[in-house]
């Protein structure tokens, strides 16, 4: 009987002690995964925080600025530049000399025609004289009609003679004065290839005159967003030469017509600038404003649109959730998206890459004395 007792309590024993090692055992794989959650710390670059804003949208623009007018001189005479009056970015009036072309030839030219037109003069006052005595003569009897008729037909021929001489001094005139160079526009002379002494040809360029006070961007847009266009819509640019500021203009024209190889279409924005500070050959970049609205307002990089909606990853109550977002305006210029629902003012997003943290992970965002402390 007292064996049946021993063995008894042993086995008893011996399964109490199994219990308190499962119990132990348990504790154990507990408090193991509770330290396996391990909180991820990222940084202030890969967050944003939701931001009410104004918000543009619009297709985006760029190209060379241009003077809206713009002339070049050519000579309409041939000879030897006499003398120059104007230099790069001498601002000039229209009409005001430019320049003087040798008009020795021309002169001699001039005073031939101008005596030709005076000896035809003469022919043609000798001719009148001749025909008002033959008609006389005629009318008494002194001469035959065919006498009469000689006479009329000198008078005709001189007075064509007379015209064409005319006409030849006017033309040699007219050759005179342009051998004076004057500016078609008020403006701003850009460019001179010549100098006193060159010997130019007829259609040889002398100077380019500019108006500075006006000056336009054209610029290709995809047909997609041909809607997004119209005359008079407000444009939005900045300029390589002017980091930082923001230049306004309007378009002015659209062309009817799409270019067949790009399908883009061409527009021409026309741009202020009385202060002209805008310079010819700057490149420009910037947007056709068409729709302008006040809204929740989030880079592109906090929006994943890989999914079959658009989603973000807030940072709520120290954990990373995945929330379902509606879009609105998108501003090319500045790569902001606009959310309509899903998010609130104030609400942290994560961007980028950090949103590949999973839902439910803690998160911490990081100060720059958290990444010092963490370096080695």
């Amino acid at each position: 009987m007292r064996i049946g007792r021993v063995v008894r309590l042993s086995v008893v024993t011996a399964l109490s002690a199994l219990a308190v090692g499962a119990c132990k055992s348990n504790e154990t794989a507990d408090a193991a995964e509770a330290n396996s959650v391990v909180t991820v710390k990222v940084g202030k670059e890969n967050v944003v925080v939701v931001e009410q804003a104004e918000l543009k949208s619009g297709p985006g623009i760029s190209g060379s600025l241009a003077p809206r007018f713009e002339a070049t001189v050519r000579a309409e005479v041939g000879g030897a530049v006499l003398q120059t009056f104007a230099e790069q970015g001498q601002a000039v009036r229209k009409g005001a000399l430019l320049a003087r072309i040798d008009e020795t030839g021309l002169r001699d030219a001039f005073l031939s025609a101008r005596a030709a037109v005076r000896t035809a003069e003469q022919s043609a006052t000798v001719a009148r004289r001749n025909e008002e005595r033959s008609a006389a003569l005629a009318g008494a009897g002194a001469i035959a009609d065919r006498d009469l008729e000689m006479s009329k037909l000198s008078v005709s021929s001189a007075e064509s003679q007379l015209a064409d001489a005319r006409s030849r001094f006017a033309m040699a005139q007219q050759q005179l004065t342009r051998t004076e160079i004057r500016a078609p526009l008020s403006g701003v002379v850009s460019d001179r290839p010549v100098s006193a002494g060159d010997v130019v040809q007829p259609g040889a360029a002398l100077f380019t005159v500019v108006d500075p006070s006006r000056m336009k961007l054209e610029a290709s847009v995809r047909a997609e967003e041909l809607s997004q266009l119209r005359a008079g819509a407000p444009v939005e640019f900045s300029v390589n030469g002017y980091p930082g500021r923001t230049f306004t203009g309007q378009i002015a024209r659209v062309n009817p017509v799409a270019d067949p190889a790009t399908r883009q279409v061409r527009i021409t924005v026309e741009i202020p600038n009385t202060g002209g500070q805008l310079v010819a050959g700057l490149f420009a970049e910037g947007r056709v404003a068409s729709e302008t609205r006040s809204g929740l307002v989030v880079p592109v990089t906090a929006v994943d649109v890989r999914g079959l909606q658009p989603s973000v990853t807030r940072i709520r109550n120290g954990k990373a959730e995945k929330v379902t977002v509606a879009l609105g305006l998108r501003d090319e210029a500045t790569e902001r998206l606009e959310i309509r629902s899903g998010v609130a003012a104030g609400d942290t997003l994560l961007l980028g890459a950090a949103q590949g943290i999973a839902p439910g992970t803690p998160v911490s965002v990081s100060t720059p004395a958290d990444t010092r402390t963490a370096s080695p």
